[in-house]
């Protein structure tokens, strides 16, 4: 047996910091694929074939303890998950054995051969061992049966049989002692009773490859499962899920856009980091790469991700080490997406290239991460301690350093788009210009012109007492309790209410015509509709009496926007017109005909308090500069008044063509977001004129929505709130990002491939999300977890459109294929 120990030096000079081998080991006897051991303290793995060493994980100059007892190579290593007495098993071919080490240390002290426990012999080779939470059963993977073993009486408690191949890993259920869950080289996993031994559930084939490996976190009661050929799977454990698919995740392609997006976003031009290869390294290698999910982990990254966010999560940031034969990865369960990515290649020094086995363990004291590998061609095993703050932040976007903002942190530049607008409306106002007429013409003219005017009081005496409170009025003012009992309410409204129940639902049309989009005004008195019959309705918030009809568009209305003001109405149809409307006339005041436009507008809106509109047509964001005259002229009616004209136009990065964009109309805001065809999010800077940032990859769908989180009392309590934003894309889901750090900081689950692309919406209060999908479902989330609090049901048909009323937060107005509907609570 040969061995050193000591850090290894990498390609770069801070790769080397980043991970240490802290020794490495060489064996007889080849144990690639055997199951390996690692706690905070100690690692445990096979050692000359029927040899089982345990080594310090601290200070690997300690003595290692050697136990035989064996005859036959070792499979697999499993330790226990309590820590006096810490306990290890053992398994071959020829039997179990499970060892006390606090024994096994006092035996070697008195010169004697230490000896475990025979718990087993099922003639049998044995893939996985895994303690119940307790330490009384272990429960044994061979063949393709499953045996629960009692370890102090010394028998087998069950014998669960059911699989067509091996079982490769087994895991006991946290919240359901006599629940554990299996998975197979037949490519599916079953849940199992052990009081009688039945199957409670089979899914059905997952994959092409076997299943390898298996984990269940206890806080999100989510299943994850990882197959031969690097697909990962993750199913939702509740209840009333029925162990729904939430997400299924690529490694390799997952890896490629994990690298794509920083490629795209400068990061690999930083010459302090190594760890992320070249674009013509990705793509001589992505046909032949392979990451096998040999095995899972947790991770904690609340450290690590900071704490801007820390009101999004009820608990920690989950993680999860996946150990692959070639690299680690570093995955978020809350977005679903690759924090890190360390190939074992990237350190030249290491001993072990390729993996054939691993076992992971994070330490939380120091937020550093132990692995223990085993050569897949040698015969050889190596400890490895990773330092995962510093393995995230060196592969983090240059995005998170430009600290974007909604809010606006500076003035108006005078180069800036915004302020030539300004300036420009000062200087060609007709209302400014009316006013400074009037002043002209009368300012010869008597400045009172009533007949009488009250007397100033310069006759009579002065007030001794200016102001008394009235002391002896009763507190029976009906009105005032009124108010504070409305006030009480709708406090607790913004804290607590959420839809729950149908309350009002009425036809849009009278032939069947989609919903394609519906809109709240600020105050919250009136519903926008957009129709696919050309139509758009202004109805009452509460769906009753009949709506005001705007009509001139000769294509489907698929967007409507209410100005700051409630005055007016943008509709944009897919007739590529732009039509503003007078809500208290119901007549059209501007028109942006088809000749004004190269593409087709694909979303529009008021903006910087209705000083602009913004629009995008094609792959450009046009910024357009508007006037709004409503006076009638009886001899030229059909000549329009109002005018616009365009500002500042901007492109995308790439050219592709744009498919939403979104901004603040509140307040003043400099910041514009848009979506590309190519599953690109850019953000503009309108202040300085230009683009500020690029994610690219951010789904793997075209984006056809992006929504703010709008003027919120929780925004006005968490100001880092403002800088929230979600987007959905069909087939792909609905995610959160935080513009500061451009990062994803949840996907949301339930219906990822039902999502409908124009059906998301912010509650008033900020903590909630809604969104509308094909199955005729509306489904609320919290921000703080990935799954769905409930759903709204109702609808015959797609939710197309989904939003919350402003001054109502527990009212919401979705809308399908065939009628808007009114959601409020239920007290």
């Amino acid at each position: 047996m040969e061995q050193s120990q000591g850090s290894l030096p990498a390609n770069s000079g801070h790769a080397g910091d980043i991970v240490i081998e802290k020794f490495w080991v060489g064996s007889t006897e080849s144990a690639s694929h055997a199951q390996l051991a690692c706690s905070t303290q100690l690692c445990a793995f096979p050692l000359g074939g029927n040899g089982l060493c345990i080594r310090s994980t601290k200070d690997p100059s300690d003595q290692f303890l050697i136990l035989q007892g064996h005859d036959q190579p070792i499979t697999a290593v499993a330790f226990g998950n309590k820590e006096d007495p810490l306990l290890i098993c053992s398994a071959s071919l020829d039997c179990i054995i499970v060892w006390s080490l606090q024994e096994c240390r006092e035996k070697v002290l008195q010169g004697l051969a230490p000896r475990g426990t025979t718990v087993g012999m099922l003639s049998r080779a044995v893939l996985y061992l895994r303690w119940s939470p307790d330490d009384q059963i272990v429960a044994t993977c061979a063949g393709n049966r499953i045996f629960l073993l009692d370890v102090k009486g010394l028998s087998v408690l069950a014998e669960l049989g059911g699989h067509l191949g091996p079982v490769t890993a087994v895991e006991f259920c946290p919240w359901e002692a006599d629940t554990i869950i299996s998975v197979s080289e037949d490519r599916s996993f079953k849940v199992w009773d052990c009081r009688t031994g039945l199957v409670t559930y089979t899914s059905s084939v997952l994959a092409a490859y076997p299943l390898l490996s298996l984990f269940i976190d206890a806080e999100s009661k989510q299943l994850i499962t990882g197959c031969a050929d690097g697909q990962l799977w993750v199913f939702s454990l509740a209840e009333r899920h029925h162990y729904r698919c939430v997400v299924r995740v690529d490694l390799k392609k997952r890896r490629e856009s994990f690298f794509t997006r920083r490629v795209k976003s400068g990061l690999c031009g930083l010459p302090e980091v190594r760890l992320l290869p070249s674009t013509s390294e990705l793509d001589t290698e992505g046909v032949e790469a392979a990451f096998p999910v040999l095995r899972l982990a947790p991770c904690n990254l609340s450290p690590i991700l900071g704490s801007e966010n820390r009101f999004l999560y009820s608990g920690n940031t989950k993680g999860l080490w996946i150990g692959s034969s070639a690299a680690l990865f570093v995955f978020n369960l809350a977005n679903f997406e690759l924090e890190a990515v360390l190939h074992y290649k990237d350190f030249q020094n290491l001993s072990i290239q390729v993996a054939g086995s691993c076992a992971m363990m994070g330490r939380t004291t120091d937020q550093k991460a132990l692995c223990l590998l085993a050569s897949m061609f040698g015969k050889k095993f190596a400890l490895l301690e990773i330092d995962l703050a510093m393995l995230v932040k060196s592969q983090q976007c240059p995005g998170a350093r430009k600290h974007l903002s909604v809010l606006a942190s500076s003035c108006v530049l005078p180069t800036s788009p915004l302020y030539f607008g300004i300036v420009e409306e000062k200087s060609t106002n007709p209302v400014g210009q009316k006013r400074s007429a009037a002043r002209r013409g009368t300012q010869d003219q008597p400045l009172v012109f009533h007949s009488t005017v009250q007397s100033s009081g310069y006759a009579s005496a002065p007030r001794v007492t200016m102001f008394s409170p009235k002391t002896n009025c009763k507190n029976n003012d009906k009105r005032s309790s009124k108010c504070k009992s409305n006030y009480k309410c709708q406090e607790l409204t913004l804290e607590d209410s959420l839809p729950t129940r149908l309350c009002r639902q009425v036809a849009a049309a009278l032939h069947p015509a989609a919903v394609c989009c519906v809109q709240y005004s600020g105050d919250g008195r009136w519903l926008a509709c957009g129709l696919a019959n050309h139509l758009s309705l202004v109805f009452d918030a509460s769906l009753t009496g009949a709506p005001a009809v705007f009509s001139g568009h000769d294509g489907a209305v698929r967007t409507v926007c209410w100005s700051h003001n409630q005055k007016w109405l943008l509709s944009v149809a897919q007739d590529r017109t732009l039509r503003v409307w007078s809500v208290r006339q119901t007549e059209l005041i501007l028109l942006l005909g088809k000749d004004m436009f190269s593409k087709p507008v694909q979303s529009a809106q008021f903006y910087y308090i209705d000083a602009f509109i913004l629009l995008s047509s094609g792959s450009e964001l046009q910024l357009r500069k508007y006037h709004i005259d409503t006076c009638k002229d009886e001899i030229k009616r059909y000549k329009q008044k109002s005018w616009s004209k365009s500002v500042c136009r901007l492109s995308m990065t790439d050219g592709v063509d744009m498919t939403s964009l979104s901004a603040v109309n509140d307040f003043y805001s400099h910041v514009v977001l848009t979506a590309g065809r190519n599953r690109t999010l850019e953000v503009f800077d309108l202040n300085v004129g230009c683009s500020a940032a690029v994610i690219a990859e951010a789904h793997s769908r075209p984006i056809h929505q992006i929504c703010q989180n709008k003027g919120s009392s929780f925004a006005t309590q968490h100001s880092q709130a403002y800088n929230l934003f979600l987007t959905s894309a069909v087939g792909d889901g609905m995610k959160l990002w935080d513009l500061r750090t451009l990062r994803c900081e949840r996907h949301f689950e339930g219906h990822l491939n039902r999502c409908h692309p124009c059906g998301a919406a912010f509650s008033p209060c900020g903590r909630f999300v809604v969104c509308g999908a094909e199955d005729r479902h509306a489904y609320v989330y919290e921000l703080g977890s990935s799954t769905f609090s409930h759903r709204l049901a109702g609808h015959t048909d797609t939710v197309t459109s989904v939003a919350f009323n402003p001054s109502a937060p527990q009212t919401t107005a979705h809308a399908s294929q065939q009628e808007p509907g009114w959601e409020p609570a239920s007290c």
